[in-house]
């Protein structure tokens, strides 16, 4: 891991990833790169007439411009001297940002929360879009919480489909270093052939931490992967990204989109 790419709005919380991301890049000795973007005020009044805009067009723009100035301030303070700032406007907000992820080795994004006209607003499948067309392993950091840094007790979802696979190939910096992995499974059976071969592989790659596996059971999976992280205390849940855009509506798979709703820890995903 020698590139770390941090997605930075105006909200208390992106100090929480950025210092994430900061201690990140500085264990593996990576370079760092922070960007600023958000959707401007202006489209959070959709409502507002021809003339009513123009009467307030400039406190719209002030709004945007303390924004920027809270988010760079949190950059100065907490990032450290060898990280650099970036920003993007509106139009090139997406696009912008995964031609960076497609160069970086590890995306930190932060789980989608209600916008405001404190914290600049993001487009609703701002995190499931960068994931499915970067490709690339992100950490999604919770919108709330105290968070440590995750490692020493990962819980690997796993089956057989390039999803999961990546996810697990993405997750190997932690995975090395963890106490403790534990796998979550459709068949937990010690004389599973699948899990014999995720077994193996991890070995071969250096996880020398306790492993153990655990049945997924037939309940909502992404609420099952939740609460299997509280009962085994995982800093760490590591998974497939599944979902695919169809008529500019970004689809998600169920598991999915239940973890990013209601994720308590920080999750690693890839698609």
């Amino acid at each position: 891991m020698k590139s770390i790419l941090v997605h930075l709005d105006a909200s208390p919380r992106a100090a929480t990833r950025l210092a994430l991301a900061r201690d990140l890049a500085q264990t593996h000795g990576a370079a760092l790169k922070a960007i600023y973007a958000v959707l401007p005020a202006l489209l959070l009044m959709p409502w507002a007439t021809e003339e009513g805009m123009a009467a307030a067009a400039a406190a719209l723009a002030e709004v945007d411009r303390t924004q920027r100035e809270r988010a760079r301030a949190l950059f100065d303070r907490t990032a450290g001297p060898a990280a650099t700032w970036a920003e993007t406007g509106a139009e090139g907000l997406h696009d912008t940002l995964l031609a960076e992820a497609l160069c970086s080795d590890l995306l930190v994004l932060g789980q989608g929360d209600e916008p405001n006209e404190q914290t600049g607003a993001l487009p609703a499948d701002f995190v499931p879009a960068l994931i499915t067309d970067s490709g690339k392993p992100t950490l999604v950091v919770p919108y709330v919480g105290e968070i440590a840094p995750p490692g020493r007790r990962v819980l690997l979802a796993w089956k057989p489909t390039r999803e999961a696979a990546r996810a697990a190939a993405g997750a190997l910096p932690w995975l090395r270093g963890a106490a403790e992995v534990h796998i979550a499974a459709p068949n937990a059976q010690a004389d599973d052939p699948g899990l014999a071969l995720l077994r193996r592989w991890l070995a071969l790659h250096g996880v020398a931490g306790s492993v153990t596996a655990h049945a997924l059971g037939d309940a909502d999976v992404g609420e099952r992967l939740l609460s299997l992280a509280a009962d085994t205390g995982a800093d760490l849940l590591a998974m497939g990204c599944y979902g695919h855009s169809r008529a500019r509506e970004f689809v998600l798979g169920g598991a999915t989109r239940s973890v990013l709703r209601a994720m308590t820890l920080p999750v690693l995903m890839a698609h």
